[in-house]
């Protein structure tokens, strides 16, 4: 989600300029907030599971 790339640039170059701690752990807390969105909206929720894969039985045994 574009809320955790944000809050990961934000707490980068934070670490990038000093580090500056204070707006580092603003970007952990936009990336905690981004977290909670990210259950809140069901993000996971167009996801397929497969059944497993079986190999081709070539017919070589």
């Amino acid at each position: 989600m574009i809320i955790i790339l944000l809050g990961f640039t934000v707490g980068g170059v934070a670490l990038c300029l000093g580090p500056n701690w204070m707006f580092f752990w603003i970007g952990a807390g936009i990336v905690a907030i981004g977290g909670v969105v990210a259950l809140a909206v069901d993000i996971f929720s167009d996801v397929i599971i497969d059944a497993p894969r079986v190999p081709l039985d070539n017919g070589n045994s």
